[in-house]
Order: structure tokens, then C-alpha cells, then sequence
């Protein structure tokens, strides 16, 4: 029992660093007042929330500065990693006041309902990038805020936090988290290299864009926004807004590094060649889009309502599909065309239909994308295949199972590929019952499948149904989905059961 409650109070030790740190990410929107001097009556929204975190968490690790520094038990990491990301999205939401009551920071500005400012914070952080702002009126400050949530919920909360932390229970945190693609075997090496490449790529963006004349500041927040597969833009008609194909281009790479594992990127930059175009994701990756763009391009040409794009000519199509069906598969949700209204679509039935296809599939793993994931869909098929082969041939035949990583022929782990087809199985329940939930607000079950696959997969393409409007009901369902999609479900499932049990047990 002493071993258990121990491990809660390094809970709440770890907790306490991590609070710290979300006090200073809350403060850095102010550096935006030099170059915004006018919004200077808004840096008390950051203020507060700022220095509030700072002093709780400050609080707490005196508290708990003394507690055994050992490994947490069984399931309690996974606790730890969903209360981050909890305080993650509270804090950003909610600034300290007296007796610890909170007020949004945005709320704070006094145009939000506390619903959508949880919201707000949830999709930002979740890397979803839903919003019910009117963003070309709203304060830079708040702007550059989004994009700090964009950026950290992309690279991982955990991966941030490793460095304060041991390198063994730091490496025990990632893996929780859903990550299984260390780079280095040193976890804090790792996440130095994912952060250098992180930089790079929105740095290179940010300077590609600003050359095809978009503002600085602009230009700054999609390159963000498409490398952590956010998909927040400062446009209310997202990339439309631009009607440039080269501006489309950049943020299609963007936006396929992102999705893109980072081992990938460090094989490539280390001249492994082999290791890129010898393994089953990209393979996959561009398989399908290779297949699926002309394919929508069809289904595009002569076939679309009320966009700005002229949908006679195939080239314009192919421009229509390659982009949307990109920011799907990567799970970055920026459009170049409308989705429609609720009730009112502008694009075909069977164009929804693979958008929803490929946000549930999602990016690669061990990228900044959400989705199953690519490797898991390819463990999947993999798996029917040799499970019908095996039936045909003969039963006496000794046989081994591959699947392509990294340039090597990886066998098939049997208890891995359950665990596989058992996450599969588990996301399209959630999938299927958010969807009919959404659907009991008065909506058709495609317009709600299309929005919660956009949450469940952390992409943020709307029909319609998430507005400023919006019944507070759908919106936390749409959370729900967002904040399930982004821990990969399973480990909100250990932590709720881990902390169930030791309260039944009354030890925590």
C-alpha cells in the first residue's frame, strides 16, 4: 500500500514540474507585444493563468520534493501521462484566482462560453485544429497562443517533459504515450533530433511561404500548423483563402513530413536510403494516394456545389483532391475548398467517403499525425493475408510472417498483431457510437461520422457541425473523441481502471 501511495506522490512531484512548465508556455504570448503593442490590453489573459501556474506548481513540488524518487507501479504512468495532458488543456483554458477558482484565458477576453474554451484548448493541445473562433478577429496574441498548443501537443508532452525527468522512466512514459520509435537509444538524444527536424521543417516552411508572399506572421502559423498536423489556420476560409497552387504545394510537404515517422526523416538525412523506400508505411502511404487522388479527381470533375474552384477541368480536380485527401491521410485538416453546411454538401457523397476513410487510417507512426496509424493498418491486412494464405497451402509447411520496417523484413509478432487488430476493432466502436451520439443532436449519421472521424483522428475538417453554435453537447462529445484519439485509447482505459482499483482499495 506505501508502494502504491509513494507512487502518486511522485505523481503529483512530476506534476508539479510539468505545471511549471505550462505557467512559462503560458507567458511566452506576451513576446507577441512587440510586434503588437496595441494588444497590450490583453496580456492580463496570459498573465494570470501564467504566474498562477507557475505558483501552484512551485506549491506542489515543495510538497512533494521529498518523496522516494522509484519507478511508478504497474498502470500508474499511464495515470501520469493522462493527467498531463488533463492539465495540459485545463491550464490553458483556466487562469488561477482566489481559493484556485479559474477563469478561461479565453474566456478572459469575454467572448467564449467556458464550453469552448475548453474546446478551444483541447483541440489545440490534441493537435485536432477545430475551431469556433472567427480567427480574423481575433488578437494575434490568441493567434500565436493556438500555435504554441499546435506545436507542443504535436511533438508530445511527454517527449518535452523527458528531460526533466530520468532517462528509464522517461523512455517507460514515451512508450505509454503510444510511441515505440525511440531513434536513439538514449531517450533524451531522441528527443533532441525529433526537435531539431521539428524546427527545421517549420523554419524552411515558414521562409518558402513568406516567398510566395504570405505574411511573416501567417506563413509562421500554417508552417506550424501543417508540420504538428494541426490544421489551425488564420484564415476563416482556411488555405481557400490563398487560391495559390504554390502555397498548396509547400504545405502538402508540411504537411507529409509531419505525418511522416521521424526515424524516417533521421534514416534519410543519415543516407540510409534503403531504410525510406524499403518500408511498408510509405510504401503504403503513397500506394494510396497514388491510387485514391486521381481516383477523387473523378469523382470531383463536374460534381461539386458552390466552390471556388472551377471543378470542370481535371486539373483543377486533381489539385481539389490531392490537397484535401493529404491533409486527411496526414491528419491535418487544412482545406482549400468548403465541406459544406450541415445538410448542404458541396462535394460528392463518395469524395466524404474516402475523407472519412483516411482520417481514420491517419498518418505513419512515430509522426505528429493521428489516425490508427499506417503501421497498424498495414499489420492488419498483413495479418488477413497470411491468415487466408495459410489456409490454402499446405498445414505441414513451417511458416514465417514479414512485414517491411525500416528496410528490414521484421517477423510478425502474434501477441502484437492481437493487440493490433484488438486497437482496430476497439476505434471503430468508438468511432461508430461518437458518431450515433452526434447524430442525436438532429443530425444525418454521414455528417456525424464525417465530424467525429475528424475528432477521433485529430484532423479538424468540418461539414459544419462544429461552430460557434454549436450545442455544448456535441462539443463535449467531439472532445471526447478528440482527447481518446490523441492517447490512442488504451491508456485512458489503464488509468481510469488503475485509479478505480486503488480507490476501491483506498490506496491513493
Amino acid at each position: 500500500m506505501n508502494k502504491v501511495k509513494n507512487g502518486y506522490k511522485l505523481i503529483a512531484y512530476y506534476l508539479s514540474l510539468f505545471i511549471i512548465f505550462i505557467g512559462f508556455i503560458l507567458l511566452l504570448p506576451l513576446f507577441m507585444l512587440i510586434f503588437y503593442p496595441n494588444e497590450l490590453p490583453y496580456a492580463y489573459c496570459f498573465i494570470i493563468p501564467g504566474i498562477g501556474s507557475i505558483i501552484i506548481g512551485f506549491i506542489l513540488f515543495f510538497i512533494f520534493k521529498n518523496c522516494e524518487k522509484k519507478n511508478l507501479e504497474r498502470h500508474q504512468d499511464a495515470v501520469f501521462v493522462v493527467s498531463i495532458w488533463l492539465i495540459a488543456i485545463l491550464f490553458a483554458s483556466f487562469s488561477s484566482s482566489f481559493l484556485f477558482s479559474f477563469l478561461s484565458s479565453f474566456l478572459l477576453k469575454g467572448d467564449n462560453t467556458f464550453t469552448q474554451c475548453i474546446f478551444e484548448a483541447c483541440s489545440g493541445f490534441s493537435t485536432t485544429g477545430f475551431t469556433i473562433l472567427d480567427v480574423e478577429m481575433t488578437p494575434y496574441i490568441f493567434l500565436f497562443f493556438r500555435d504554441l498548443m499546435l506545436f507542443v501537443g504535436g511533438v508530445g508532452l511527454i517527449l518535452i517533459i523527458t528531460c526533466a525527468i530520468s532517462d528509464r522512466f522517461g523512455l517507460r512514459l514515451y512508450n505509454a504515450e503510444g510511441h515505440n520509435d525511440k531513434l536513439l537509444p538514449n531517450i533524451a538524444k531522441s528527443a533532441r533530433i525529433i526537435f531539431l527536424f521539428y524546427f527545421v521543417f517549420i523554419l524552411v516552411g515558414t521562409v518558402a511561404l513568406i516567398l510566395c508572399k504570405v505574411d511573416p506572421f501567417d506563413a509562421f502559423s500554417h508552417a506550424i500548423a501543417a508540420v504538428s498536423t494541426g490544421g489551425f489556420s488564420t484564415k476563416n476560409n482556411c488555405i481557400a483563402f490563398y487560391d495559390n497552387v504554390w502555397v498548396e504545394l509547400i504545405l502538402c510537404i508540411l504537411m507529409i513530413l509531419g505525418g511522416t515517422s521521424f526515424v524516417i526523416h533521421l534514416s534519410f538525412f543519415k543516407g540510409k536510403f534503403k531504410n525510406v523506400f524499403f518500408d511498408g508505411e510509405i510504401r503504403f502511404l503513397y500506394i494510396t494516394l497514388l491510387i485514391a487522388i486521381p481516383l477523387g479527381a473523378l469523382l470531383l470533375l463536374n460534381n461539386c456545389v458552390g466552390i471556388e474552384i472551377d471543378s470542370s477541368s481535371y486539373l483543377n480536380c486533381l489539385r481539389i483532391s490531392g490537397f484535401n485527401l493529404i491533409s486527411a491521410i496526414t491528419t491535418t485538416g487544412f482545406s482549400n475548398v468548403s465541406f459544406g453546411s450541415t445538410g448542404a454538401p458541396t462535394l460528392p457523397y463518395a469524395f466524404y467517403v474516402i475523407v472519412i476513410l483516411f482520417m481514420l487510417i491517419g498518418g505513419c507512426n512515430g509522426s505528429t499525425s493521428g489516425g490508427i496509424k499506417i503501421y497498424r493498418v498495414v499489420v492488419a491486412i498483413k495479418s488477413m493475408w497470411y491468415s487466408i494464405k495459410d489456409k490454402m497451402s499446405n498445414k505441414r509447411l513451417i511458416k514465417t510472417h514479414f512485414y517491411l520496417r525500416n528496410g528490414n523484413y521484421i517477423e510478425m509478432d502474434k501477441n502484437e498483431t492481437n493487440s493490433i487488430l484488438t486497437f482496430i476493432l476497439v476505434y471503430f466502436v468508438i468511432f461508430f457510437f461518437g458518431s450515433f451520439l452526434i447524430s442525436l443532436f438532429g443530425f444525418n449519421f454521414g455528417e456525424s461520422a464525417f465530424e467525429y472521424a475528424s475528432a477521433l483522428g485529430g484532423v479538424g475538417l468540418s461539414v459544419g457541425i462544429v461552430s460557434a453554435s454549436a450545442n455544448p453537447g456535441v462539443l463535449w462529445i467531439i472532445m471526447g473523441g478528440m482527447f481518446f484519439g490523441r492517447l490512442e485509447i488504451f491508456i485512458i482505459f489503464q488509468a481510469l481502471l488503475r485509479m478505480v482499483n486503488d480507490i476501491r482499495k483506498k490506496e491513493c
